[in-house]
């Protein structure tokens, strides 16, 4: 029997060459099969738990608390509602953001977008209601960043953001997932496309109920001299997971990485990364710091890709993760996949408890142990959001680890 039924794939409606698509997406995931724990990229995961038929015919409204600090400023908000209604925005100039289902190319969109080979791609392709495209022209210079609010009600909550910067083009994109706070199932994927010479910085913020399960594929492919930042936050949710591939297609294309998490309770945060170098003298660093309490899990799993012909290219590769109680449990593992000879490639791995000494000096100067160890803690997460910079992000997503820290106090 079919995992997505044709009647479910009808009753999502729009335009026939997206129904058609969701019709392919849905054979291929027949022939994938879900994915279980033995496949590698799926180790440590709890995916043998997912029961797809729970969520399939459990969608309903729903709306989420979007924190105001991340829509100060904004150059365009635009709002997705639970049933993948797109909300009107006025863009900025030399942008324009149209729902998929309308767009003037149609499927020309998803030609290069959307691999089906991955199977959490193809069920949310096969689900999906609708998606949003954000096209930059060429040259154009956006200052302030444009804000995808994504609100999740229950059942499955699938959805595409496909970004696309013209030669030259400069913008921010920050995606914000709400909401979620029964059953939910949210597969959004999230596709850019930076061209020659362009600058995008990009973030995704997951601030879901504690019952929902996050498993969100972002894409990107970076040309000739051109750069992307991006951040990923994983705050809510039971299971939360990012897998975040990057290619580096052209000649001194630049990624950032920048990645946090924290888990208390029985959450489970899951961060999986390539940095994929294709052409010469690029350029990829990668930071990801996260801290778990309580019985919460943490998995990191990298891969640094040296194509042959990716010569005089340069890659890091960090992984730092906090473990603030003898129940929690952070599992590390980076890998480098080398065909060429003449790059350099890093990568760096901890995982361990607040450092003693630290805490100890802390301790000596007046300061309790809670007190000292939430300042070690807010530190250790302070140093990545530094370097990150995707609009508003960082100082929301600050704030709720703030927020969290106390509640652990308690």
């Amino acid at each position: 029997m079919p995992l997505v039924t044709s009647d479910a794939l009808a009753a999502l409606g729009g335009p026939d060459w997206l129904v058609e698509r969701r019709a392919e997406a849905a054979a291929h995931l027949d022939a994938l099969g879900m994915p279980t724990s033995r496949d590698e990229v799926w180790r440590y995961s709890p995916i043998d738990d997912l029961e797809i038929e729970r969520y399939l015919d459990a969608g309903a409204p729903g709306e989420g608390l979007v924190p105001t600090a991340l829509l100060t400023g904004a150059g365009a908000v635009v709002e997705i509602r639970a049933d993948g209604a797109i909300g009107s925005a006025v863009a900025p100039s030399g942008v324009s953001i149209a729902a998929l289902s309308a767009h003037p190319e149609g499927p020309e969109v998803l030609n290069a977008a959307t691999s089906t080979t991955d199977a959490i791609v193809a069920l949310s392709m096969a689900t999906t209601a609708d998606g949003v495209v954000i096209d930059v022209e060429r040259g154009a210079m956006v200052a302030e960043p444009i804000v995808v609010v994504r609100h999740v009600g229950s059942g499955i909550a699938a959805g595409h953001t496909i970004v696309r910067l013209g030669e030259g083009a400069m913008a921010t994109v920050l995606e914000v997932h709400v909401g979620g706070a029964g059953e939910v199932l949210s597969l959004p994927v999230a596709e850019l496309f930076v061209a020659d010479g362009a600058n995008l910085r990009f973030g995704s913020v997951q601030l879901l109920g504690r019952a929902a399960w996050h498993l969100a594929t972002i894409n990107a492919i970076v040309g000739r001299d051109a750069a992307i930042s991006e951040l990923t936050a994983g705050l809510g949710g039971h299971y939360d997971r990012v897998r975040t591939d990057t290619v580096l297609a052209g000649q001194g294309a630049s990624s950032t990485l920048r990645s946090t998490y924290l888990g208390d309770g029985d959450q489970i945060h899951d961060l999986r990364t390539m940095q994929d170098h294709v052409a010469p003298k690029t350029i990829s660093d990668l930071l990801c710091k996260g801290a778990v309490a309580d019985t919460a899990r943490s998995v990191y799993t990298g891969l640094i890709r040296m194509r042959h012909g990716a010569v005089r290219s340069n890659a890091n590769q960090s992984n730092h993760n906090l473990v603030l109680s003898e129940t929690a449990h952070a599992d590390s593992v980076p890998n480098l996949d080398i065909s060429e000879n003449d790059v350099r490639c890093s990568h760096a791995s901890t995982v361990g408890p607040i450092d003693e000494d630290q805490r100890y000096y802390l301790e000596s100067r007046g300061i309790d142990r809670p007190a000292a160890e939430r300042l070690l803690v807010r530190g250790f997460f302070a140093d990545l959001l530094e370097r990150a910079d995707v609009g508003p992000a960082g100082p929301v997503i600050s704030a709720d680890i703030e927020r969290r820290l106390a509640g652990l106090e308690a």
